[in-house]
């Protein structure tokens, strides 16, 4: 069938501005820019089917979409058209676009459409986005100049007719088992719209619907989507249900900050300009960071509201074990990009000082963000949450088999080596059948940040490498669930604060007004008692108390290094192996549970009682786990630089001063050589602190008193009529001499004055700080007495 041509004096021409040079493809039905995910046009086969089998005419009898197109086929409208051109191009292997339209001068209508491949035309250069003389978020070249299309125009009947189309690509074309990743084969269908919703409100992140998806499905073709577009689905459903009731948690974030300067909060917008994510830090957060930021813990596997937004917490460890905020947030978009502005945002907030170790969930875009921006601090997965997927992924296997749970945990806890974990779960895998298992292989490729025996070089402030850390989904336990709102998320939010603040102080109240009972009459146990908080001595308690079952036997002796063979009686083929260096006091043990927690373990302590060694030694008590854990005055850069810069607080330059001395004492009497160097050190320091403090105190007299001295010269030479020039001369001689003495006496006054001042404010400084202790365990009694 030959179709004539219109007339063009009537019509309006809409040209594809990519093919002639620009980055944009105008099509007034339905724009697409490059980068956006389709998820609104379903251009999926059972669509086109349904379609066609409504619109096509006479040359596609009964809907069949294995036909090509070809000149003179005709169609009920052009939407039908369209689906037949896209369900052509997923069996083919290429994507489509819509590119030319032609309009009507008359009514304005569309009469001629042009769809095409989307490798169709050339990418043309144009002003970029520059980001520190970067292009910002630079895409790959998709454009190839592919002639291959498909055009159609109405008739006067009203049906679409094929009047040109073009089968030859110049590229190659797309496998089917990777055809689902092209952008005009890719939509989120109404039953998997369904499937996510309902997912996302049991708690199921992108990763977990995506493997849902897949298993329903039957295969991640089948699916018609990517993950990305999972992710985009979930956060604009979130955007259009949250509706303004962000704007309570905003409101409430402002009003903090002007209460205090010192409230953190910052919002990220997304490339809409819409609200995207909220991150904010508290004082009391960011001054508990000073103290216990040395392990953190990242956690979103909270969905704090009906909204489903993952409500993701900073949380830490404090002197009591017990968990602490650094910081809160709530992430309407989970991509790589809203991770990365969170944890700098974040990082920013804590003075730009990383953690030692970040726990998170096992998640590849997390993961991504956290290398990016901390990448010397040592990522964790948690665990648990490994162990939560397991119940998922190897159900089948943990029904049939009672005993694999059981091996499966002494695998990853009780193996003492990488040696002997590495031999467990190859029999492990062997034994069971599961070599070809692809979330077991995954999470084996994933095992130094997860499975303990890679990550006991890193302190992570455990008590116990086999229990759970009650950091991880706890701070906010009873008091945030699924069906809780922003507006109620605010009052709980200060509930959970003021609950964990009481807890804090009735540790504190034990450590002081309870006594521990000591179980042996070894000296480093009291040691223990009188430094250590409550819950950190009966710790330590359990690991001394263990040592009178343990047997250390000398098995090498090198220079000053004696290694111990250390093993419970009884179980002589189960040892460790400790280094110890009775010069500088120090020891090293196999199990590594000093460099993992913070604690002595057993097994050193056994060599120091056979060493004799009756105290422990101050490097091995970490201020983190003391009473004293949050003394101290906090230095923030911010405090120490003032308005004019020239006057720092005496209190501040004191506090600077005894922490540098201090640690120079604590460094220095490691060796004798050390100390030779130190001592030499502070002595060359002393010189050239009186050599200043010399020349400062001269510098202070002599520009105090030359104005006032020229003056006193004027004043005299005024007065005076004519007195020999000499003796004038001698005179004033006199006088700067006699000004000079007097001003010395009073500048030594004004010092020892600044002397007993300075004792005095750091003596109020330290009862101020009891003080507050003691009033804050009076609290703490009042309000037990009263629930009594």
């Amino acid at each position: 069938m030959e179709f004539e041509p219109l007339s063009l004096s009537n019509e309006v021409i809409e040209f594809d501005m990519i093919g002639l040079g620009y980055d944009a493809t105008i099509d007034m039905e339905h724009p697409v820019e490059d980068g956006e995910d389709l998820v609104n046009i379903d251009y999926s086969p059972a669509a086109a089917n349904s379609v066609l089998a409504a619109g096509l005419g006479p040359h596609i009898f009964g809907g069949d979409t294995n036909l090509e197109p070809c000149q003179g086929m005709d169609f009920e409208s052009e939407e039908a058209a369209k689906a037949f051109y896209n369900s052509y191009a997923r069996r083919v292997g290429f994507s489509t676009r819509v590119s030319m339209s032609r309009r009507s001068r008359r009514d304005g209508s569309i009469i001629q459409r042009s769809f095409v491949c989307a490798k169709e035309g050339f990418r043309v250069e144009k002003e970029k986005h520059l980001v520190d003389g970067r292009v910002k978020r630079p895409r790959a070249e998709t454009r190839v100049g592919c002639k291959a299309m498909l055009v159609v125009k109405i008739q006067d009947s009203g049906r679409w007719v094929v009047s040109s189309f073009v089968k030859e690509h110049n590229h190659d074309l797309v496998p089917p088992d990777k055809v689902h990743c092209l952008r005009s084969h890719r939509h989120v269908s109404g039953p998997a719209k369904s499937l996510i919703d309902t997912l996302q409100s049991a708690g199921i992140g992108p990763s977990g619907i995506m493997s849902a998806l897949i298993k329903e499905y039957g295969g991640i073709s089948n699916i018609g989507f990517t993950e990305r577009d999972c992710r985009n689905y979930m956060r604009s459903s979130r955007q259009r249900t949250l509706g303004g009731d962000t704007q309570i948690l905003l409101d409430y974030l402002k009003s903090k900050q002007a209460e205090n300067p010192s409230f953190f909060f910052d919002v990220q917008g997304d490339e809409d300009h819409c609200m995207s994510n909220i991150l904010w830090v508290d004082p009391k957060a960011r001054t508990n960071y000073t103290y216990f930021g040395d392990t953190v813990t990242f956690d979103t596997t909270y969905r704090s509201n009906r909204y489903r937004l993952p409500f993701a917490p900073f949380t830490g460890i404090n002197h009591h074990g017990q968990p602490v905020l650094f910081g809160c947030a709530l992430l309407i978009n989970e991509s790589e990009a809203s991770f990365v502005w969170l944890f700098k945002t974040w990082l920013e907030a804590m003075s730009d000082r990383p953690p030692v170790s970040i726990t998170t969930d096992h998640d590849r875009v997390i993961c991504a963000a956290i290398n990016h921006v901390f990448p010397s601090t040592r990522h964790r997965f948690c665990k648990w949450h490994i162990f939560k997927e397991c119940q998922e992924k190897l159900s089948h296997m943990l029904s049939e088999h009672h005993n694999f749970e059981v091996d499966l945990h002494k695998c990853i806890n009780l193996t003492e080596s990488i040696e002997e974990f590495e031999s467990c779960w190859t029999c492990l895998i062997d034994r069971y059948d599961l070599t070809k298992h692809e979330w077991l292989q995954a999470i084996y490729n994933d095992r130094r940040q997860w499975v303990p025996v890679y990550l006991r070089d890193t302190f992570f402030a455990e008590m116990s490498i086999t229990q759970r850390s009650d950091s991880i989904n706890s701070y906010f336990d009873g008091y945030i669930n699924a069906s809780t709102t922003l507006q109620l998320f605010v009052k709980q939010y200060e509930k959970a604060l003021e609950s964990r603040f009481e807890k804090e102080v009735k540790a504190d109240y034990d450590t002081i007004n309870t006594t521990p009972v000591l179980k042996t009459p070894s000296p480093m146990e009291k040691q223990a008692a009188g430094v250590y908080t409550r819950r950190l001595f009966i710790k330590f308690q359990e690991e001394l108390v263990e040592t009178l079952t343990f047997l250390a036997n000398k098995v090498d002796e090198e220079e000053m290094i004696t290694v111990y063979r250390v093993a419970k009686y009884g179980e002589m083929n189960r040892a460790y192996f400790v280094n110890f260096n009775s010069f500088e006091m120090k020891a090293t043990c196999s199990c590594q549970m000093f460099e993992f927690s913070g604690l002595v373990c057993r097994h050193i302590l056994t060599v120091f009682r056979v060493t004799n060694l009756l105290t422990l030694p101050s490097h091995y008590i970490l201020k983190r786990w003391t009473r004293i854990a949050k003394s101290g005055v906090i230095l923030d850069e911010r405090t120490t630089n003032l308005s004019n810069g020239s006057h720092e607080s005496l209190t501040i330059r004191f506090s600077n001063l005894r922490h540098q001395a201090l640690k120079y004492v604590e460094e220095g009497v490691t060796s004798s050589e050390v100390y030779d160097v130190a001592i030499s050190a502070l002595r060359e320091a002393a010189r050239k602190v009186a050599c200043a403090t010399k020349k400062d105190g001269r510098q202070v007299i002599l520009n105090g008193t030359s104005e006032e001295y020229l003056h006193q010269i004027n004043e005299t030479t005024i007065r005076r009529s004519d007195p020999p020039f000499c003796s004038q001369q001698s005179s004033y001689k006199d006088d700067q001499d006699r000004t000079i003495e007097k001003l010395t006496r009073q500048l030594d006054r004004a010092r020892r004055k600044c002397e007993v001042y300075r004792s005095n404010l750091l003596s109020l400084l330290k009862d101020i700080e009891e003080q507050k202790l003691q009033l804050s365990v009076k609290v703490q009694n009042v309000k037990l007495g009263m629930k009594e």
